[in-house]
């Protein structure tokens, strides 16, 4: 049986940090961060593609976390209603490979491109001494905007409101760490091997672009009264769901109202990873979250059934202390 912390990754100690820097940093805690700009708040977010890149570099193959780093960042800003207006990369590696940065920033534009976003800049910087032959890391960081009184924050969350999941496509850009521990090092697996039930190898498998939601989200905006959004990265539903519930609220999510896709189970089942670790590790199958009303949840999975996306109505709002209870 094995945990997140176990194979290198502390989430409280990440929880600790931010209860730390609240003292000095406004808006911690939220998706993104408001800033006033006249009518409108600016909403900015950044974020990186974390140990996902090691299997880049296992499987030398670098387009696909560009796509990654911009999901990451775009959908914190859709998160708080806002629409994503640009975005900026910041790439560091042991040596500039112009073919290497070429890939990458194809990558990056690719998912501009999806999130209906402009690329304006970035930096590279070679740091020789900090990585290793072939190594690097990204960054990447989005500007939103969103008028003041359409912020969606997650404060208009009302008891007996509905939660409907998204899909993920797979284990998007969080829990590598513990999935390759599981995967590479205790049952061996080669990033080659081509595990049974599964279309593609496992590498491939796991280098599956993180889904951009972004333009989707904002089509759903417009049509509906959203009264929360969660984008579920680190931390799983527990965590990001968590972060938008108002005081006296809870969410009750029903574990069996969607499918868990077999990666998940895999990982699970060859690490013996408890229930309550998982769901606090990965997505489990539910890339972003939304809170509404219940007279808006058959229209809106009409809507989502229509346009071919795959979603499910998995849970209630009710009386609580802002926990995530998953039953």
């Amino acid at each position: 049986m094995i945990t997140y912390k176990q194979a290198g990754v502390d989430i409280e100690a990440g929880y600790e940090v931010i209860k730390r820097i609240k003292k000095v940093a406004k808006g911690i805690g939220l998706f993104g961060g408001l800033f006033p700009f006249g009518k409108h708040y600016l909403v900015g977010a950044t974020d990186g593609v974390g140990t996902k890149l090691k299997l880049a570099f296992m499987l030398h193959k670098h387009h696909t976390v560009g796509i990654d780093l911009v999901a990451m960042n775009v959908d914190d800003v859709v998160a708080m209603g806002a629409k994503p207006l640009f975005f900026l990369d910041y790439i560091a590696c042991q040596k500039v490979d112009p073919k290497l940065i070429e890939k990458i920033v194809k990558g990056i534009a690719e998912g501009c491109k999806i999130a209906g976003v402009e690329i304006i800049g970035g930096e590279t910087a070679e740091l020789t001494d900090m990585y290793r032959e072939g190594e690097y890391d990204l960054a990447g960081f989005a500007v939103g905007v969103v008028e003041k009184d359409k912020v969606i924050d997650g404060s208009k969350i009302r008891e007996g409101d509905r939660i409907i999941g998204l899909a993920s496509n797979g284990l998007h850009s969080n829990g590598y760490t513990l999935a390759r521990k599981v995967l590479f090092e205790i049952a061996h697996h080669s990033p080659h091997d081509k595990l049974e039930d599964f279309k593609k190898p496992l590498g491939e498998e796991l280098l599956t672009p993180t889904r951009i939601y972004a333009p989707l989200i904002l089509e759903i905006i417009k049509r509906f009264k959203i009264r929360g959004i969660a984008h579920i990265t680190g931390g799983g539903i527990p965590e990001n769901l968590g972060r938008i519930l108002p005081p006296k609220k809870q969410a009750v999510i029903e574990l069996n109202s969607w499918p868990i896709p077999k990666i998940f189970r895999v990982i699970q089942k060859i690490g013996e990873i408890e229930h309550e670790e998982m769901y606090k590790t990965f997505n489990m199958g539910i890339g972003m979250i939304l809170v509404v009303e219940p007279k808006e949840v058959d229209r809106l999975l009409k809507f989502l059934a229509a346009k071919k996306e795959t979603a499910y109505l998995i849970g209630e709002i009710g009386r609580g202390n802002r926990e995530v209870i998953i039953i």
